[in-house]
């Protein structure tokens, strides 16, 4: 099993190379994390010109193939796109899913919007991954991205700094359990689905030390801020969070996203994904308590295509449609 782990990490690491784009969702780690969680998981190399990562779902309302993230390929070699996404569709087939679900790491131009269409999917009534992300750059100096920070947000680290609150990490089991309790108290205020103890879990196991959870807590030792961050490839994500009542009054999450943008540019990572933010106009979606607070700390709004799916059973695929649209009306996604 290690030389496994050793000959994924290798051929891993020049995919990163080659597609610098890519985040840990297509990651060897991520596919451990799914077949911890008995899901199956399918690699492609398409003969060393592009990569995807694929994840068969087992839902109640019919099977189905996602690809979050991916696949990683040059999408101006046209030719190419159509024959990653043949084998896309004779994997769907093979394995009797419904439809693909997939989420390129490509910005949602009118061009790139085209080409998806082009390529017969459809967009999908749900998301898949960050679609509407920041991406803060780390290769200024610390008192340039104290500068690009909105006023209000630098007053509010200084003012952690002034307070004496405290952020350290780790990734022991006991902390996963004590993330896990806070973000169920934290989901029942702020009205989300947390994940469940056995995918914390499954996180813990699969990505090992490249998952971290900070806690920022008072010079008293009172918790405020969770934020459990994965770090691969050339970027460090901002996953999950959590917090207690005390983080309503105290800048513990300021003074938490500080330390870990100070550690990753320490680390060599190159940017930092703060994971998730509201589309523009949506008062109402599930990010937009928390759009303001991200986009305080600089960086710059990268909005990537929507989710697209390619149609493999047109019936199972109409059936599957109306779940989900009920699903994303009741959850403000």
């Amino acid at each position: 099993m290690g030389q496994t782990k050793v000959a994924d990490s290798a051929k891993w690491s020049k995919i990163v190379k080659k597609y610098p784009e890519a985040n840990f969702l297509q990651s060897p780690s991520y596919g451990r994390m799914n077949e911890l969680l008995d899901a199956k998981v399918i690699t492609e190399d398409f003969g060393g010109n592009g990569y995807a990562q694929m994840v068969v779902r087992d839902a109640k309302r019919g099977r189905y193939l996602e690809i979050p993230c991916g696949p990683l390929m040059d999408w101006s070699r046209l030719e190419l796109v159509k024959q990653v996404f043949r084998v896309i569709e004779e994997t769907a087939k093979k394995e009797k899913c419904i439809f693909v679900r997939i989420r390129p790491q490509l910005n949602a131009t009118p061009a790139n919007l085209k080409l998806l269409s082009e390529l017969g999917l459809t967009k999908s009534p749900m998301h898949l991954a960050a679609e509407h992300t920041i991406i803060i750059g780390l290769t200024a100096s610390e008192e340039e991205l104290l500068a690009n920070m909105r006023r209000q947000t630098r007053y509010e680290v200084r003012r952690a700094d002034k307070l004496g609150i405290k952020v350290t990490h780790g990734n022991s089991e006991e902390l996963f359990r004590e993330f896990h309790a806070v973000q169920a108290e934290t989901a029942k205020r702020q009205g989300f689905v947390p994940p469940s103890l056995k995918t914390l879990m499954a996180e813990k196991e699969a990505f090992g030390d490249s998952a971290q959870i900070y806690v920022a807590e008072t010079a008293e030792g009172e918790k405020i801020a969770y934020g459990l961050i994965i770090c691969d490839g050339l970027e460090g994500d901002y996953y999950e969070a959590a917090s207690t009542e005390l983080n309503r009054k105290l800048p513990g999450a300021y003074a938490l996203l500080w330390q870990v943008m100070r550690d990753l540019k320490s680390e060599g990572f190159e940017r930092f994904n703060l994971w998730g933010i509201a589309p523009p106009g949506q008062p109402n979606h599930r990010y937009a308590g928390v759009t303001t607070f991200k986009t305080g700390f600089g960086g710059e709004v990268v909005e990537y295509v929507p989710a697209h799916d390619l149609v493999i059973s047109r019936v199972g695929y109409l059936k599957d449609l109306i779940v989900e649209k009920a699903r994303k009306k009741r959850r403000h996604l």
